[in-house]
């Protein structure tokens, strides 16, 4: 990877190449340029037609569009992915000195071509038959089946492939339950599921892909024109050039960098990548050790995509999900957004006198003429936000700011966006949406069948029972569903990605939560954070694994204190709804309520960042730390009482630690008087 300062004191980035790597679940293919420069026509192909498409759309309806969408997309991916090993005897075409697809992928490609347009030939005939499917439209069905959960294997790994499988033999094989267990239904016959699976709205072609094919391919389309016209670049700049002379200033530009950036690339994973190869020389020389520098990453490239205005995929599919605008979404996730970064700037505060950093020159050049030169690439940002503000659709919003985006790369010679940069933006749009429509359409198959049999009401009723089981107390009982929730997301978490975890989580547990009157929107919220926060979860912690790569530290305690930088977003969901007063956390209710459970919830945060961090004014001991426990949680219930006792632990925590600092530098101060 390219790591360093470039000329001028600018900092260099990794390659589009080592970025995508990094961006999706897997690693594609290195094609060799013939044949890569064929598939990123097809995929510039792509991005013009989904352009065009917000404002000229197909007469025939979203479901025409999702099956061309799908037609487009499926068979590019499963030449980019690698597929199963083939012996050589029986792959004699596969060329020896490139990765590219062999005989056997090109065969998949176009039988996937020809299953995805099958629909098209007689698309009104093909919708009539939903209820009596033809054998062939049968036959085409489950042909795509057997090709998504391929596609999907190749991008995210075997897990959620054999989730659906599973969800589909319920579905054939349910009505052979015993009657009286709660998840018997009436059974479907193959005939049906496929019908369900790719002639309805529920299937492949449900919200899922919808999401994928109308916004998040959008989003990524934008990310890479801001990319290629030179925004990624000058927020690193910006962000270093900030704060150049402070033991914190390297912790703080890491965290702005992160911020920044994310709406750039989208991608939690790939923000830390980016972000640790051009900090990590800096850090390394302010004094921060491997694990805790890796952490810092890991912690600040998932904020990204936890934070407006560039929220994760999940995000559209909750606005879409919750019948509600995405802004209203990104309103939800302010005031956590404000909580995340509070956590981990505390933390850098407290690594900064821990670890004893020092100041390091990050950047030779101003902050103030960068903001003039280039400031001009917020204005793309702001172009969304205003314009879903006066109710534009978000999908038109970000065509808009694309256009914005393009007529503003003219200002940097360096950057034009003409001819070959725009080519390779829009390319790369395309591209970086493969894995992500691939999970969202397998995802349909759980989507389908939970609709088809009713489960998602079934496991709720299990899994409320099973606290009912153990208290009769309601409050004991959503407190008991509410971690079984937590927990059972963050381990979906650790082997699918983000946003497979959130539908699979919001179409089986959010009915639940929902049953012991949480709202939808506090559901759905918690979910998505817990789905986001599992990608700096251990064992897996794919984030973390990735920085400490760069930084060479050691894996596993890379992720725990990634873990300590993001403690607060694992606690404060339980606020959206556990508590009465949570709904304001979400920017619901009035401006009074915003402010004061913003005000307390800093100070559990800032509690929280002692438990994890060990300091106040000196370093804490056992019993500071204690009280720090009790006194975050009770202020995060947010009730008049809890906030109280809350306070009145964090003030003895607080109290004893000065007193100490103060009877440690007595003997100091009479030293230097004698």
């Amino acid at each position: 990877m390219t790591v360093g300062i470039g000329p001028g004191g600018g900092v260099s980035t990794p390659s589009d190449q080592e970025l995508a790597e990094y961006e999706q679940e897997r690693p594609g293919r290195r094609l060799r340029p013939a044949l890569d420069l064929v598939i990123s026509v097809w995929c510039a192909v792509v991005s013009v037609g989904v352009l065009v498409q917000v404002f000229f759309p197909l007469p025939q309806g979203t479901q025409f569009y999702l099956v061309i969408f799908l037609a487009a997309i499926l068979p590019i991916t499963l030449l980019c992915y690698r597929g199963w090993k083939v012996p050589a005897v029986l792959n004699p075409f596969k060329p020896r000195s490139h990765d590219d697809p062999g005989l056997t992928d090109w065969l998949l490609a176009l039988i996937a071509l020809a299953a995805c347009i099958y629909p098209l030939l007689d698309f009104d005939g093909y919708l009539e038959r939903r209820q009596a499917p033809t054998g062939l439209d049968v036959l085409a069905g489950a042909v795509l089946l057997v090709l998504l959960l391929e596609a999907c294997r190749r991008t995210t790994g075997w897990v959620l492939p054999l989730v659906s499988l599973l969800f589909f033999a319920y579905a054939y094989y349910g009505g052979f339950l015993p009657y009286k267990w709660s998840l018997a239904h009436q059974g479907f016959n193959f005939d049906a599921i496929i019908g369900q699976l790719t002639m309805g709205t529920a299937g492949f072609y449900g919200t899922p892909l919808s999401v994928a094919a109308s916004y998040i391919v959008l989003f990524t389309i934008y990310g890479a024109v801001l990319d290629y016209s030179g925004a990624g670049k000058f927020f690193i700049d910006l962000s270093f050039a900030a704060f150049k002379r402070s033991r914190t200033a390297p912790g703080r530009t890491v965290t702005l960098a992160g911020f920044l950036l994310g709406s750039v690339s989208g991608s939690g994973t790939a923000t830390a990548v980016s972000l640790g190869t051009v900090s990590w020389p800096i850090l390394r020389r302010a004094g921060y050790p491997p694990e805790p520098a890796g952490g810092m990453l890991a912690a600040s490239g998932i904020g990204a995509i936890l934070s407006p205005p560039t929220l994760g995929a999940a995000a559209f599919i909750i606005a879409e999900f919750l019948q509600v605008s995405y802004l209203t979404v990104l309103g939800f996730a302010v005031i956590p957004t404000i909580l995340y970064y509070l956590g981990i700037l505390l933390a850098i505060e407290i690594d900064a006198r821990r670890h004893g950093t020092t100041s390091a020159e990050t950047s030779t050049q101003s902050a103030r003429k960068l903001l003039f030169r280039f400031g001009y690439h917020f204005l793309s940002l702001f172009v969304i936000i205003g314009f879903m503000a006066v109710d534009v659709p978000p999908f038109k919003a970000v065509v808009y700011a694309v256009i914005i985006q393009f007529g503003l790369s003219f200002l940097d010679k360096e950057h034009r966006l003409t001819g070959r940069p725009l080519f390779k933006a829009l390319a790369q749009g395309t591209r970086s949406i493969l894995p992500v429509a691939a999970t969202c359409a397998t995802a349909g198959v759980i989507v389908a069948v939970t609709t088809q049999t009713g489960l998602g009401l079934n496991l709720a009723e299990i899994i409320v029972g099973a606290a009912r089981g153990l208290t009769d107390n309601q409050t004991v009982i959503l407190i008991l569903t509410v971690v079984l929730s937590a927990f059972a997301v963050l381990v979906l978490g650790l082997a699918v990605p983000v946003t497979a975890s959130f539908i699979i989580a919001a179409v089986i547990i959010a009915p639940a939560l929902v049953q012991l009157g949480v709202t939808q929107a506090e559901a759905y919220m918690f979910i998505f954070y817990y789905a986001v926060l599992s990608e700096v979860s251990p064992p897996t912690a794919l984030a973390a694994v990735a920085t400490s790569a760069i930084t060479g530290g050691k894996v596993m305690p890379t992720m725990w204190q990634a873990w300590k930088y993001t403690l607060p977003a694992f606690l404060v969901p339980f606020a959206f709804v556990l508590t009465d007063n949570g709904a304001h956390l979400l920017g619901q209710g009035s401006f009074v309520g915003m402010v004061w459970t913003l005000a307390v919830s800093m100070l559990a945060v800032a509690a929280l960042a002692v438990v994890t961090g060990g300091w106040i004014v000196v370093a804490t001991t056992w019993i500071e730390r204690a009280l720090c426990v009790p006194a975050a949680l009770l202020l995060l219930y947010l009730a008049p009482v809890t906030i109280s006792a809350g306070i009145c632990l964090l003030l003895v925590a607080v109290v004893i630690n000065v007193v100490r600092r103060q009877r440690l530098a007595a003997p100091t101060e009479g030293s230097a008087r004698s």
